[in-house]
């Protein structure tokens, strides 16, 4: 892990495609994952099947990523939830249940990674449509031992379409991106909303942008937001 990594969030739709109406296929969006060669991706809306081979395993073990995954809550199909894929080995993980209520079930899940220049921690999650439901998630997060122990990640679906209380939050409290606005990643086919963001702790994020390849706009309703990130050397 060297002192200067690619990271990236992407809202695969349960593996549905662009209108969420196709059949379940990893591979749609995991041609998009090994388009954007990343170091570090964080998934969600992410769908793992109950029983039999798990297609996001065998995309990993292709892609040569390690993976960790929490989930959120039963779908018909298996289990929905967050994923991390990595290309450097994951050292720990934890879990945060965000839930508001029963059924608008939330949770973040955090990675760390250590290289030659330090630890990474890495915080993935989606966040609630709901204003003062997703200000509540934010300070929570805020508060993860992961975003403050060193150098950190947060990355996901925010779902802050507009300016709220929970952006604020995360802008005053974080590190973002020199750009001038945040890149648009909905809906893929004509992208209007910034939900998808990467904000640092400890570390800068340099650059953010989005992967809008032809494959990108039809394998799931966002399209990936991609973000270089500078960590520290440590002494």
């Amino acid at each position: 892990m060297g002192l200067d990594i690619t990271v990236a969030s992407y809202n695969v739709h349960r593996w549905t495609g662009l209108n969420g109406r196709a059949k379940p296929d990893v591979a749609r969006a995991g041609f998009v994952i090994s388009e954007m060669e990343a170091d570090v991706i964080a998934l969600q809306e992410v769908l793992r099947p109950r029983e039999g081979e798990d297609p996001l395993e065998q995309l990993c073990q292709q892609l040569g990523l390690h993976l960790a995954f929490a989930a959120t809550r039963m779908h018909r199909h298996g289990e929905l939830g967050n994923a991390v894929l990595s290309r450097f080995p994951i050292t720990a993980i934890s879990v945060l249940d965000i839930s508001s209520s029963r059924i608008d079930r939330r949770g973040a899940l955090a990675a760390q990674f250590d290289g030659p220049n330090g630890s990474l921690g890495v915080v993935a999650t989606h966040l609630s449509l709901v204003d003062r439901t997703r200000h509540r998630q934010v300070q929570m997060l805020l508060e993860h031992p992961q975003l403050n122990a060193g150098q950190a990640v947060l990355l996901g679906d925010m779902n802050a379409w507009r300016k709220c209380k929970a952006s604020q939050s995360l802008e005053d409290a974080l590190h973002r991106h020199n750009n001038v606005a945040w890149p648009a990643t909905f809906p893929a086919a004509r992208p209007l909303l910034a939900l998808d963001r990467v904000y640092a702790r400890g570390a800068e994020v340099l650059e953010v942008y989005v992967h809008g390849s032809a494959a990108a706009r039809r394998a799931s309703d966002h399209l990936p937001v991609i973000a270089r990130v500078q960590l520290r050397k440590d002494d």
